[in-house]
Order: structure tokens, then sequence, then C-alpha cells
């Protein structure tokens, strides 16, 4: 008797566990060094403040940028030459919108 076909595999990216290792190895090699470096100063704030909520934090930040940049590789850097736009020129890229817009958009979609 024959087995059932197994279902392929889901091709979606899944995001890293939060942990710095896994993390790190799901990243280009600028970002991982973009890693590195912010690991290394909030190691050291850490030491000082004996407060892990920023190692938590980080971990956080970069666990989201890793599952952004595996689902559309470049978008980190794209999401920062759009910021460094806005603060250069005072202005939003076309096509953009306000935070307010933003929030009746997310109001919207929760049925609020």
């Amino acid at each position: 008797m024959a087995l059932p076909a197994a279902h392929p595999p889901d091709d979606k990216p899944v995001p890293p566990p939060a942990d710095p290792h896994a993390i790190r190895a799901s990243l280009s090699p600028n970002l991982a060094a973009e890693f590195d470096r912010e690991w290394t100063l909030v190691l050291e704030r850490v030491k000082q403040s004996m407060d892990l909520s920023a190692i938590h934090d980080l971990l956080n930040k970069w666990q989201h940028t890793a599952y952004m940049e595996m689902r559309d590789p470049g978008s980190y850097y794209r999401l920062l030459a759009k910021a460094e736009e806005i603060l250069r020129t005072g202005k939003a890229p076309e096509g953009s919108i306000s935070g307010e817009q933003m929030k009746a958009l997310i109001r919207e979609r929760l049925g609020k």
C-alpha cells in the first residue's frame, strides 16, 4: 500500500528564533556586521546597567529585520534610504500616507 504523498514544504520564510546566533545566521554579511556592532554596544550597556531588557529589545528588532529581509531582500536598506530622504527633505516620498491615514487604515482593518 502506497503512503500518501507528503505535502511539499511551505516556501514562506519563518522568522528566526530570538537567539543571537540564529538571527545572525539569517542575515546578509552587511547586515550581520551591523548586528554585531549593535550587539557589542548593547552588551557593554547591559554590563553597566545590569538590565537585560536592552538585549531583549535588540533581539526583537533584529528578529523582525531578519524576517523582513528574508521576505524581501534589500528592504532594510530601502527603508533606511527612505528615512534619510524624509530627514533630508522634510517631505514624505511620493505615494506616502500620513500617520493619521495609517491609523485609520488599521482601525478599518480591525473593524473599529
